[in-house]
Order: structure tokens, then sequence, then C-alpha cells
């Protein structure tokens, strides 16, 4: 499926529905066997060598991962892997099932190449993911999966570690690595988790039931940020993570910060994500890549659409990148796009292997 094909054709027809509409029927696709099997890739080797590294201890095959919040269900696990991602990140998964906020609550500012969505977690549960997940066909390949947890909406923060807990019970098996959302801007209260007391505490229960639930098998778990603190705080709670256990950084999830945009959803409330993501974000991962240098690797996410952008992220200290609007926006193919990008601008810049060009550019 050419890039040309799917901007000429696919994209206006799934444009031409409402955005949630078009969002459930790619995700039915997707989980069909023969669009699967049309997806998939046949694996480069010389990519794989130059591209794959050790992250928070884990083996990924390149460092370009599906972000959460696609595919919130894990119902389409095979077509990331066969897209040709290093690792996709479900969710956000709560412990019980519920159904989100009223619709409509996704929106596309075409001309900004962005979205707006205000889903409010809405999950099959713990429960329903889990059996998702151990389809037979969910697993293929070398594909890294990430289960990013949440609350539900009426648990209170006082309580939020069991929800948190509930999730990690039920979903430990399936899981490479999880990530504690507490940034999220469209569950009220839930960015309160993020002020570093409550967010460390958070942290070591998770962490330490993790290890509970896996003796023997190291599962790491990563904290996902908010772009709307300030750098101080940010930084505080951050400590507070890694202080927690936490063994990676997810920079950044949505914004509620609205730069100037134009169109008839650009008021739309909820969490702002694209290529007006971008500037923030990449700055975002520099100071922390400045704060923890390479002992607390950091997945540079907001706002990636080319490999010029995925590599900059790299330079300025992200181990690993993660798209979501792009893939909305340019295509299936872009994912092969970006690895073999990836590698042409190593090769410029004389690096053997993407490890290497990691925080380049932070002095």
């Amino acid at each position: 499926m050419s890039v040309s094909f799917y901007t000429r054709a696919i994209r206006p027809a799934l444009f031409a529905l409402d955005a949630e509409h078009a969002h459930n029927f790619t995700l039915a696709a997707l989980r069909r066997p023969i669009v699967v099997n049309t997806l998939r890739k046949r694996a480069d080797r010389s990519l794989e060598q130059r591209l794959s590294e050790q992250v928070f201890g884990l083996e990924f095959r390149n460092p370009v991962g599906l972000a959460a919040g696609l595919d919130k269900q894990g119902t389409a696990v095979a077509a990331w892997s066969a897209l040709g991602f290093g690792f996709a990140e479900v969710g956000t998964v709560t412990p019980r099932p519920q159904p989100g906020n009223p619709k409509p609550r996704l929106f596309r500012l075409q001309s900004e190449r962005a979205i707006i969505n205000r889903f409010g977690f809405n999950s099959e549960g713990a429960d329903g993911v889990a059996r998702n997940l151990a389809d037979g066909a969910a697993r293929t390949g070398s594909l890294r999966l990430g289960i990013n947890i949440g609350r539900n909406k009426d648990t209170p923060n006082d309580r939020a570690a069991d929800d948190y807990i509930h999730a990690v019970d039920t979903l430990h098996p399936f899981a490479d690595y999880f990530a504690i959302n507490v940034s999220s801007p469209n569950t009220a209260g839930l960015r309160e988790l993020q002020d570093s007391r409550p967010l460390r505490l958070l942290v070591e229960q998770t962490v330490a039931r993790v290890a509970e639930q896996s003796p023997g098998r190291s599962i790491p778990v990563l904290v996902k940020f908010s772009p709307d603190q300030e750098e101080r705080d940010l930084l505080r709670s951050v400590d507070a993570a890694v202080e927690g256990g936490a063994a990676g950084i997810i920079a950044t999830n949505t914004t509620v910060a609205r730069p100037r945009m134009t169109g008839r959803f650009a008021g739309e409330a909820g969490g702002l994500s694209g290529a007006p993501l971008k500037a923030a974000a990449h700055a975002i991962c520099s100071v922390l890549f400045r704060h923890l240098g390479r002992r607390v690797p950091i997945v540079g996410v907001g706002g990636i659409f080319t490999a010029d952008d995925a590599y900059e992220r790299i330079r300025s200290g992200a181990a690993l990148v993660q798209i979501y609007t792009a893939l909305v926006y340019e295509g299936p193919d872009m994912i092969h796009r970006l690895l073999t990008g990836l590698a042409v601008r190593l090769t410029r810049d004389g690096f053997s292997r993407i490890e290497d060009a990691i925080g380049a550019d932070v002095h």
C-alpha cells in the first residue's frame, strides 16, 4: 500500500466519516488476517542490525513504536507487528470497564495535522483487554508490547494505586513493560497524581506489585508525563518517579495548551496531539536528557511525522520514539520511511548504531 494510494484514496474516504467512526472502522479492518497479511513487510535484516537496541533491559528490533491511545483495547497488535513497529503500547486500560466521555470526543484539525481527543479512558477493562491479548493472533514476531494503565473515573486519587495494581494483576502475563498514565487531561483530577509525593508512592506500589507478580522476569514500569507542567515541577516529578523505581520516562502526553490554530474544531476541549505539539515535546525531551543523562531512558512522543523529526528527537535524548497522529495523516507506509530514513541519517553522521545518536545534540 503506497503512501500516494493512502493519501489519494483511503484517507479521503476515512476523513469523510466522523473521526471516531473512522477510528473504529480502521481498527476493525486491522483485526482481519487478510489485512494484516497485506500490510506485512518483509524484514530488512540490515535495517534491524543498525536500528535494534536494548532499552530498560529489553531488546527492541527498532526504536519506532505506536503510542498509546490508538489501540485502546489491544485488538490490533498483529497489525502493528506487520507494519514494522518495534513496539506498540495499548491502552489506556482501566481495571473496570467504563464508557469514557460523551460523544463527540475525537476531532481532526486537518490544516494543522493535529487531533484533539477527550475520550476519557474508554476501556473494556483489564479483563476484556486480557482476553483480546490472549487471542492467538494477537502477538506476532519480535514486537514488544507495552500496556498503558490508568485509574477509573470514579476512583478517588487516594485509592488510585489500587486501580493500577489491579490492572497489573490482570495484564502482567502480556506486558513487556507497563506505562503508568497520570497525565491524561481527560479524566478529572488525574494529573494531580503527577505531584511528586503521590507519584513516588504510586510508582513504588506498582513496581512492587509487578515484581511480585512476575518472579524471575523483569517487567519495566514507565511513567508518562504531561507537557503542561512547569520545568521545575516536571523535574521534581520525574525524580520522584525514578526514586520510586520507574525504569523509563515517556515524554509527552497530549497538551491542553492551544497554539494559534484555525478550523471548526480548534476550540474543542481535550488533549491536542500532532504537529503543533512537536516543538514543546522536543524541548522537554532535551530538558529531561540533560537532567537524567543515559541512566533513565526516555521515550519521545509528540508531533513526529518524518525521519527528520524522529532523528531530531533521538539526538535530543530519546532512546525510543512513538507515533500516533502521524499514522492517521500519513498512512502505514510511513513506518518504513521512518526506519529507512533513520538508517540513512545514521550513515550520514557516522554513527554505526542508533544508540550512538541518543542525546548527541544535548550539551
